[in-house]
């Protein structure tokens, strides 16, 4: 086995190239909303189907992530990396193209599949090019900052690029991004060795992938068309059976796709519970955050993305924080730390939320619970790459992130529906104070529910990271 210097030589530079990776990712969540009204105009979607603008890049993305993890791990991580690219490249340049509402749905499926195989690969190279201890989670602060410079990007980028070009713009920026990101693999990415040979599992391939995919759609779409759908329920009742075959399979084949045996890791076995939770509850805060902003205070779409630059810096610093909470007093503290950040902010931020509020009623609340995400989020990942041999690290990004994608799909289902249970029939007044009231509601539950988090976190192995040594130097940027 390689040492992480033998396998990067300018790690700098493989960082920022990774970092690249999941800022496109994240960039890709929320760029597309404030297109989406002048995407149904020009395009053509219904009402009922313009949702699927978004559900189908979800369903798909995390309906793969596990499959694309293991693959890392099989083929390749730069061949994964380099494939997740180019199917967000073509993606995005055929959904920018795009004249009817079925080239534009292909293209999100296809941008989904090449999420699923990009971010696992790129947690993946993160983990495996620097070692575990301090140096790791250096990398994993300029990751994690990437991923939080993404998501607001995404929004004032949307708003911008619409607004001057179109629609279409918030498909195309993403060439660029991919075109640089793949010629770049080839230069600072180690290369990968021969495809190991051996028997594929199809049968976990299939029952996981389908149980998984089935699961979250019909957690995206029974939020939006009703739980009595007749879809809804039946993949809802295929989804369990689909996984209960997935994990009897896994624990009689000779080459699972998921090891079950990766679970006896306690300090990944935590991390997936902590990650569901946080996808439950904490991930739900920027979805309220833009409704209020733009349902109750009325903020233009540039003057939401503008109002996320507050969020944005406050989880930044928090990532920054992380990394030295960890090396002080390790992760399972930091972790703590972060969760019960994340209950107090979403208790500070919920009283803001009132029609006749302002950004200063909400500030409070977005500071605090921007630190408490950025503390977790990066502890979160550190912990599920803890004592991962470097040939699982892939699978076990693939793990980690599926438990996030799954979480938040059933998060938002759960917290929407608790603040729209009051909105029928209103308008004007009486319907900006009534969202307001159902945002509160919703906001209280999820910091309530942040706490589950807590003793999952307690079960992660009491350890500091070791102190670096005089010597060492840190990872650079560039």
């Amino acid at each position: 086995m390689s040492t992480p210097a033998q396998r990067s030589r300018r790690p700098g530079w493989s960082l920022a190239l990774l970092a690249l990776g999941h800022l496109i990712i994240s960039l890709d969540f929320t760029i597309i909303f404030v297109a989406l009204p002048d995407i149904a105009a020009d395009v053509g979607f219904s009402a009922h189907a313009l949702q699927w603008v978004v559900s189908a890049y979800a369903v798909l993305y995390g309906g793969f992530l596990l499959l694309g993890g293991r693959l890392s791990d099989l083929l390749g991580r730069r061949r994964m990396f380099v494939t997740g690219m180019v199917l967000y490249g073509v993606a995005s340049l055929a959904g920018g193209l795009a004249g009817s509402p079925e080239v534009l749905l292909a293209a999100r499926v296809v941008q989904g599949l090449g999420g699923a195989v990009l971010f696992p690969a790129v947690l993946s190279l993160v983990n495996t090019t620097f070692a575990e201890g301090a140096e790791r989670n250096r990398a994993l602060t300029v990751w994690a900052m990437a991923g939080a410079g993404g998501l607001t990007a995404g929004s004032l980028a949307g708003g911008v690029l619409t607004q001057a070009f179109g629609w279409e713009a918030v498909f195309f920026v993403n060439v660029p991004l991919t075109l640089v990101g793949l010629v770049a693999a080839f230069a600072l990415l180690p290369a990968d060795g021969p495809v190991v040979r051996g028997r594929v599992d199809l049968p976990g391939t299939l029952t996981g992938t389908a149980g998984v995919t089935l699961l979250i759609f019909a957690v995206a779409h029974g939020s939006e068309v009703g739980w009595s759908a007749a879809e809804v329920v039946v993949a809802a009742v295929l989804a369990p059976v689909l996984l209960a075959v997935f994990l009897l399979v896994q624990a009689r084949s000779r080459t699972p796709l998921m090891p079950l045996r990766l679970f006896r890791n306690r300090a990944l076995s935590a991390a997936v519970v902590v990650i569901l939770v946080f996808g439950l509850t904490m991930q739900a805060v920027p979805f309220f955050l833009t409704l209020y902003f733009q349902n109750v205070l009325g903020f233009t779409a540039l003057q939401t993305g503008l109002a996320f630059l507050g969020p944005t810096l406050s989880i930044t610093v928090g990532n920054f924080v992380s990394e030295r909470l960890v090396h002080r007093f390790g992760t399972r503290a930091t972790l703590i730390t972060g969760i019960v950040l994340n209950a107090l902010g979403g208790a500070l931020l919920a009283p803001g939320l009132v029609a006749d509020g302002s950004y200063l009623t909400v500030l409070a609340g977005i500071v605090v619970v921007g630190l408490g995400m950025g503390v977790t989020y990066e502890s979160m990942w550190i912990a599920a790459g803890t004592g991962v041999p470097q040939e699982e690290q892939g699978l076990a990004s693939g793990v980690s992130s599926t438990a996030l994608q799954v979480g938040v799909g059933a998060g938002l289902a759960v917290l929407v529906g608790i603040a729209n249970a009051n909105l029928d029939g209103l308008s004007g007044a009486a319907l900006r104070a009534a969202t307001a009231d159902g945002m509160q509601a919703a906001t209280w539950t999820l910091a309530a529910g942040a706490l589950l988090a807590l003793p999952a976190a307690a079960l992660l192995p009491r350890h500091r990271e070791p102190a670096p040594e005089p010597h060492d130097e840190p990872v650079p940027v560039a």
